[in-house]
């Protein structure tokens, strides 16, 4: 199954408000199912907090508008985050870390297969919102990077 095709599933899903749905092709059988909501993670000097309920999280990687402020990235796929790129090694950003565009920020196994999560710009994060080994779904929020602070000292 192509990845196009799970994300149309997932927006079936989210269009219908469906709890789970099944799917089965050329012998391939994939099942979807929300999770119940968490409670929110603690953050330090993070973004604005952002409205719960109402429409569902947009499913692309950041924030449109391009209005300044932190830019929420969200999760691309469907899967599981690893902050570190090892078990027994640091995490590749912690709150208040610099990052380039293009450099790694975590990683999300889906199918087996690692996903890089890049930085989409230069900038300062100020919040994470993901724990490592932790389930997340299509367009969940991942990481805030504020450009505005990248020329900070």
């Amino acid at each position: 199954m192509a990845d196009d095709e799970l994300k149309r599933f997932l927006a079936l899903m989210a269009e219908h408000d469906l709890e789970e749905m099944e799917v089965e092709q050329a012998g391939l059988r994939v099942r979807f199912r929300k999770r119940a909501a968490r409670a929110m993670p603690v953050t330090t000097g993070g973004p604005p907090a952002e409205a719960e309920g109402g429409a569902p999280p947009a499913p692309a990687r950041g924030d449109p508008g391009g209005a300044p402020g932190p830019r929420v990235l969200r999760a691309p796929i469907v899967g599981t985050v690893y902050r570190a790129p090892a078990p027994d090694e640091e995490p590749f950003v912690e709150v208040g870390a610099r990052v380039r565009k293009g450099q790694v920020l975590c990683l999300i196994e889906a199918m087996k297969l690692m996903h890089e999560i890049d930085a989409e710009e230069d900038g300062t994060v100020v919040a994470i919102f993901i724990e490592n080994g932790q389930a997340v779904e299509y367009g969940e929020r991942l990481l805030a990077i504020d450009p505005a602070r990248e020329s900070a000292s």
